[in-house]
Parts: C-alpha cells; structure tokens; sequence
C-alpha cells in the first residue's frame, strides 16, 4: 500500500488534492482502490488539516492515519518541522511549498505557479508535483481527475497548473 500524508491549513485543498489522488489512482482500472479522507481539530479557515490517501490493489478499509508515508506533501510550509521525517517509509520523501530551502525535503515555489494561473491556494499545483516526482499516477490520470470532480469554470486553469508543475519537475 502506497500512503500520502497531506499537511495543509483550512481552505487551502489539502483534502481536496488526497482526494484527486485516490480517484486519478483509480481512474483506469477495476484493480485498483483508493481511500482518501481529512483529520482535522476546529472546523475554521486557516486551522491545520492532515488529509490522507491510501493507494493499494485490493480495497482499502484501514482508515487510521498513516503512520509511516510514501510521501508527505505540505502545502503550507509552515506546518514543516523536521519530526516529519520520523513519519517516512525508509524511501519516502517529503515535498514543501517554500520558496526557502530545506534540507532533506524537497521545496518548490508552489504559490508562484499557482499565481500565474489566477488560482487561490497551490493544492492542484503540490499534487502536479507528487505526479511528477513519484509516478503514483499518469499525467493524464491526474489530468481526468481534475475533469471529473471540479466545477468546469475552474478546470483549465487547474489543469494548466498541475501540467507546469509536473514539468518542473521533469527537467
């Protein structure tokens, strides 16, 4: 089982991006089953949200959150501390919106790209990135996901932005 832990604050679509996930993950085939759901305290923008998606070829019913990560995916940089490494798999890896660099995790500027696409929070642009560092889905998949479950006057835009992000990281 592949497992996402996604750190993010209240409306910023943390949740929003484990679920794109776990439908790109299983856009394409009957074979394969994804999970993804938030953990949250006080329900008001800006409160912390871990979100989880739980990838794996049989159903997935395990709905305690990931103890250790394939990859952990923060949209808010400030949510960053370096105890999150102890939340890895042996090969996991963490990937931080922040224009600073980080040692041992990976850091794009994930605000700028979002901006350039008139978008509000970088989540579409973070999950571009997982795309094209892991490979847990096709550009394509993710491009589908996108289609089928947000509204049609955000679509291009989010498309567009996921698309940049994934050749960032594939130069």
């Amino acid at each position: 089982m592949q497992e996402i832990l996604w750190l993010g604050r209240g409306g910023q679509g943390a949740f929003t991006a484990a679920k794109l996930l776990g439908a790109a993950y299983t856009i394409d085939s009957a074979d394969k089953y994804a999970l993804a759901f938030p953990s949250f305290g006080p329900e008001r923008r800006g409160a912390p949200v871990r979100a989880f998606t739980k990838l794996d070829t049989k159903p997935v019913t395990d709905r305690s959150q990931t103890e250790k990560a394939d990859y952990i995916v923060i949209i808010d940089d400030t949510l960053y501390s370096p105890q999150l490494l102890g939340q890895l798999k042996e090969t996991g890896r963490i990937i931080v919106n922040s224009k600073n660099k980080t040692d041992g995790v990976l850091t794009f500027d994930a605000d700028s790209i979002a901006a350039e696409f008139r978008l509000p929070t970088a989540n579409t642009v973070m999950f571009g990135l997982l795309v094209g560092l892991s490979g847990v889905v096709a550009t394509d998949e993710a491009v589908e996901a996108i289609k089928g479950y947000m509204p049609a006057k955000i679509q291009e835009r989010n498309i567009s932005a996921l698309l940049k992000a994934v050749q960032e990281v594939a130069e």
